[in-house]
């Protein structure tokens, strides 16, 4: 298997499913969108947009399997891609241009190959297994930061797990005052693609799913950060926190992580 044509085919298909999302956005009803859970929404464009991805990449892939925020699990023995066809559903229902697509495939159980797609700038984040990260073709690294204070830093707040809300508030009090400023766009896959290219310093959030941020976990280290749970566990696409970071600024945001939570 050639990974890195690979790579370059799940891109074209990600922006040939991106136009088809896009021409949606004008066209959704609201009567059209459906609550799954509390403040979790979908709509007809995200189940079309999975299933012509899951077609597609089952054609690119035939042996492989699937992770999927709409349709479930359908894994196979080896390979098995993990996709989210709009990450930053709410963001798309309200017109609020970030949201993105996320794909990941993973080899037994590393992951091996990442693309983020970020539909209304037209801007694809994208890595395989032995290769550098690009973005439309440009190769990108992690920030170089080391202070803190100097930090740029995102983050996302939980629509229905709630359970770690007071340690989440206190951090995120601490951190506003000792970094440079914190940002909440609406998109993981899209957060932990600008860490790896050194927008941000830092992401972190909590109640994730793989999908969230499988693809983007593997982008920001093969861009050279440094990504686990809050507690440190080194395999967050399936720990439900993360903490994505240059290896500076990932360790002094692990203190202060550590200031408020307990594992």
């Amino acid at each position: 298997m050639n990974l890195k044509e690979l790579t370059q085919e799940v891109c074209r298909l990600s922006r040939e499913v991106g136009v088809f999302i896009q021409r949606q956005s004008t066209l959704l009803k609201a009567e059209q969108i459906e609550h799954k859970g509390l403040h979790d929404m979908v709509s007809y464009v995200d189940r079309m947009a999975e299933q012509l991805l899951m077609e597609k990449l089952a054609v690119l892939l035939p042996e492989s399997g699937f992770i999927a925020e709409e349709s479930g699990e359908s894994k196979a023995a080896v390979y098995n891609w993990i996709i989210d066809p709009i990450d930053g559903t709410t963001n798309f229902i309200h017109h609020i241009p970030i949201y993105s697509i996320s794909i990941a495939l993973q080899r037994d159980n590393d992951l091996v190959l990442g693309v983020v797609y970020e539909i209304n700038s037209d801007s694809c984040f994208y890595s395989w297994d032995g290769g550098a990260v690009f973005l439309n073709e440009k190769p990108v690294v992690v920030s170089a930061q080391t202070d803190l204070s100097d930090s740029l830093l995102a983050t996302g707040f939980p629509y229905r797990d709630f359970s770690l809300l007071k340690p989440y508030l206190a951090l995120f009090a601490d951190l506003m005052q000792h970094a440079r400023g914190i940002r909440r766009l609406g998109s993981a896959a899209v957060d932990l693609a600008f860490v790896a290219c050194g927008r941000y310093d830092a992401y972190f959030e909590y109640a994730l799913h793989p999908w969230d941020v499988a693809a983007g976990t593997f982008l920001v280290r093969q861009a050279g950060g440094v990504v686990t749970t809050f507690g440190g566990n080194d395999n967050p696409v399936y720990g439900r926190s993360i903490l994505a970071a240059n290896p500076k600024i990932h360790e002094k945001m692990r203190e202060k992580i550590m200031l408020y939570f307990e594992f």
